[in-house]
């Protein structure tokens, strides 16, 4: 209680001067009241033009995010790495992205597709709602006809053909060629493709070749024939595998008629390759050289190099390096390349770890799904994500992501339409509402969730209708 003479001066000093305290009453209410009244400050995002992926967890804004519109503002360079372990959602990121980017008329994706379910590549059903035939590169089928690619066609320059087969022969024998070997390759390259005009050279004229170099191969050099024929003999045992082996029927023929290089998305199917044999990589350089000399080109089209199973890739120093090459290389002409890969550690501790180092430096945009916590950690430590995104990374739901776009850091959850989602979810486990369920016990809650979740969804569908056909960027 008050002395009286505390009282006395507070009513004196209010009749001089006015109130001058106000007392609040407590006011009891709900976190559902109160953050109406006392807003959370969210990071800004990344502008509004672009191609919306979701909405930001936090401020619940949308999300929009768009290499090429970035690209010289907000990031250093276009390309993409995608993290996380199996079932939390990154292959219906990579599929909705690339379905939203195809509303561009200025835009052309290649996939190299190495899931594979029912017989077929995991692509294969977007490829067929957009009319595409995939490229299935598969050894049994191509024996029967199937798809074949040539390392030695012509449209792939002299030096391409050249680099392309060091590629395969160093990939295959796990060091780098030696001169001697270097030589007897390049001159029976060079013969092949001096003599042969009446057709596409062939591996196996390569092969044949080495077994049996002309002499004036090794007048060239003032060395004896058989010194010229011993050098390549490690070589053409390589090759020979191509030709001959278990990847037979593949490269060692014409290049098969009919490859649109010009359809908006084109996918390798991969799926028929085991991906922890020696085939995966050289089949990863044959396809990656191929494109570079036939697909790449200044016509200011906006391309995206999309690779699953990117480890296979990044693994291999010789590959890692031809595609290191092509990431320098695609910038200038506008290439984006996506590397999706389950776990960091794949590839940070794998036999190409220089490499992977550097590849990963060229990701500005990294987004990181789900992963158990020493993985996050790692991926933390590697990435350099501030310490909150580390440590949420453990308890992310399926479809929710840390994204970390050159240091612009989001959590973000991806929202897929209803004219999506047949084509993009292959496991039915994955989808928003078993998400969204695994969240709350409240059926009201849930309810009230799954309806703001299909209105974003609609709204999100009408913005990507009204995009259709449209060649500018729009605002979501």
């Amino acid at each position: 209680m008050r002395d009286p003479m505390s009282v006395l001066t507070d009513a004196f000093t209010s009749f001089l001067f006015g109130k001058v305290e106000t007392t609040r009453l407590p006011v009891r209410t709900s976190t559902g009241q109160a953050q109406a009244v006392y807003l959370p400050t969210a990071a800004p995002g990344l502008g509004d033009s672009g191609v919306i992926i979701g909405r930001e967890v936090y401020s619940g804004k949308g999300y929009i995010y768009d290499p090429f519109q970035l690209y010289g503002q907000q990031l250093p360079a276009p390309h993409w790495l995608v993290l996380g372990e199996s079932g939390n959602g990154k292959s219906a990121l990579e599929k909705t992205y690339v379905l939203r980017q195809l509303r561009f008329r200025d835009r052309q994706v290649v996939v190299l597709d190495a899931q594979g379910e029912d017989g077929v590549g995991e692509w294969n059903l977007i490829a067929q709602a957009l009319g595409i035939t995939p490229i299935r590169l598969d050894p049994m089928a191509a024996l029967d006809h199937g798809i074949r690619l040539n390392p030695l066609d012509p449209s792939i320059t002299t030096t391409g053909q050249l680099a392309l087969l060091r590629t395969i022969i160093e990939v295959a024998m796990g060091h780098g060629l030696d001169e001697r070997s270097g030589f007897a390759l390049k001159v029976a390259h060079a013969y092949v493709n001096e003599t042969i005009v009446e057709r596409q050279p062939v591996l196996t004229d390569i092969v044949e070749q080495l077994r049996h170099p002309e002499p004036e191969s090794a007048e060239a050099m003032n060395v004896a024939i058989d010194d010229v024929r011993a050098w390549g003999l490690d070589v053409a045992l390589v090759l020979d595998r191509l030709v001959d082996g278990d990847l037979r029927g593949m490269f060692d023929g014409p290049t098969t008629v009919g490859i649109d290089l010009d359809a908006p998305l084109i996918v390798f199917d991969l799926s028929h390759i085991d991906r922890n044999s020696i085939a995966m990589p050289i089949l990863m350089a044959i396809v990656g050289v191929w494109l570079e000399h036939t697909w790449i080109r200044p016509d200011r089209i906006k391309r995206i190099f999309l690779v699953e199973e990117a480890w296979h890739i990044i693994n291999s120093p010789f590959v890692a390096q031809l595609f290191q090459r092509l990431l320098k290389f695609g910038r200038r002409l506008g290439l984006s390349f996506v590397a999706v890969v389950h776990h960091l550690s794949d590839v940070v501790d794998g036999a190409a770890a220089k490499e992977a180092a550097a590849i990963l430096k060229m990701a500005s945009t990294r987004t990181i799904y789900a992963q158990k916590a020493d993985e996050a950690r790692a991926t933390g430590r590697v990435l350099g994500l501030p310490r909150w995104a580390v440590e949420i990374i453990p308890s992310l739901t399926p479809g929710i992501a840390v994204w970390d776009v050159n240091g612009n850091v989001q959590v973000v959850k991806h929202l897929v339409t209803e004219t999506e989602r047949p084509l993009v979810f292959t496991d039915r486990a994955m989808t928003e509402s078993s998400a969204d369920r695994a969240m709350s016990d409240d059926d009201a809650l849930l309810a009230a969730e799954l309806e703001q979740e299909r209105r974003a969804a609609a709204f999100m569908e009408q913005h990507l209708a009204d995009l259709d056909g449209s060649s500018e960027s729009t605002v979501a």
